[in-house]
């Protein structure tokens, strides 16, 4: 079989709540941002909510955009690792009900498969709190040549950089791909991955990428500046096709014909969990599909748009995405 996206990533069983400012404060949570946490301290955060779950998916960055390019009517496949555990078994059972395929994994396999706790603030914002559990463990032998080599698109989420063995798996991945002749991606992923893990960033980026995703602020923390203009002028570097999320006000595409602003989508926000992973899946469907950069973006825009109008990481059924496509006004 052949693929459209090939995602390399956590394999997380994400569980949401609400929870207002000052909730985050007392207990040290930092708002809007992704932070790496112990088994301990999830369970601490997990005691202190008083309430049960908003919602309950298997996530992971980009496994929540192999599921949205599937949705849309791709194809895709995804290297992660779980635990012999009921997670692993919800997780590898929920992303295969969304149409992503997965190579199969040992019911036996030790340890614990990650989760993701996500709070959500009545600003929309999301904080999450991961314990990558099994998914620390990711190296370059979970990935899977000959199905790669099948694929359109190589797409790896920047969290892999968090460890020197994670960074290894998206390394053999990027080497694969380029020997191929498969494009290759990658998301910036959170602001915290930029500052803190900067180096083992820069060596999966090797010697540049096809494409590059992020949001405003990573451009930003990335390359030093307050400018978004500058930012793009220098990630451009990187990949010469480039995309930058702008929130509410569309994104930014780049391009080597040049650069273009494409207004977003005007919603009711409710919760921006996965709205960059949805813009990804969104613009790489798009892409593997006839669109050109700009048609792609527009798209885009208003997956990400219609998704934070929901509540979740991504929408709740297959059905779910078709209608958002036939919808979209093009």
């Amino acid at each position: 079989m052949s693929y459209d996206v090939y995602g390399v990533g956590a394999a997380l069983v994400d569980t949401e709540y609400a929870v207002d400012d000052g909730w985050l404060r007392r207990h040290g949570v930092a708002k809007g941002h992704m932070t790496l946490v112990d088994e301990t301290r999830l369970m601490a955060l997990l005691e202190a909510l008083e309430h049960p779950p908003a919602k309950r998916m298997c996530g992971g960055s980009a496994a929540n955009t192999a599921i949205a390019t599937c949705g849309f009517g791709g194809a895709s496949h995804y290297s992660c690792r779980v635990a012999g555990d009921e997670a692993g078994e919800y997780f590898l059972g929920d992303i295969g009900a969304a149409g992503v395929d997965t190579r199969p994994h040992d019911p036996a396999a030790p340890g614990i498969t990650g989760r993701c706790l996500v709070l959500v603030t009545p600003d929309a914002e999301r904080s999450m709190n991961t314990f990558l559990g099994a998914s620390d463990d990711i190296d370059a032998s979970d990935i899977e040549p000959v199905a790669l080599r099948r694929s359109r698109y190589l797409y790896m989420e920047g969290y892999l950089a968090s460890s020197v063995t994670r960074r290894g798996a998206a390394i053999r991945a990027r080497e694969v791909a380029e020997e191929a002749g498969v494009r290759t991606s990658m998301t910036l992923s959170d602001p915290t991955m930029v500052e803190s893990f900067r180096e083992n960033m820069e060596a999966m980026l090797g010697d540049g990428l096809q494409l590059l995703f992020c949001n405003e602020e990573e451009a930003l923390t990335w390359c030093g500046t307050d400018r978004v203009d500058l930012a793009a002028n220098e990630l451009r570097d990187i990949a010469p096709l480039l995309f930058i999320t702008l929130g509410s006000a569309g994104s930014l595409a780049v391009t080597p014909e040049g650069r273009r602003h494409v207004p977003g989508y005007k919603v009711q926000a409710l919760d921006t969990t996965g709205a960059g992973d949805m813009f990804a899946g969104a613009c790489l469907h798009a892409l593997t599909h006839g669109g050109s950069p700009f048609g792609a973006a527009r798209f885009a825009n208003y997956a990400a748009a219609q998704l934070v109008a929901t509540v979740g990481g991504r929408l709740p059924t297959a059905a779910s995405y078709q209608s958002v496509r036939s919808a979209f006004p093009g």
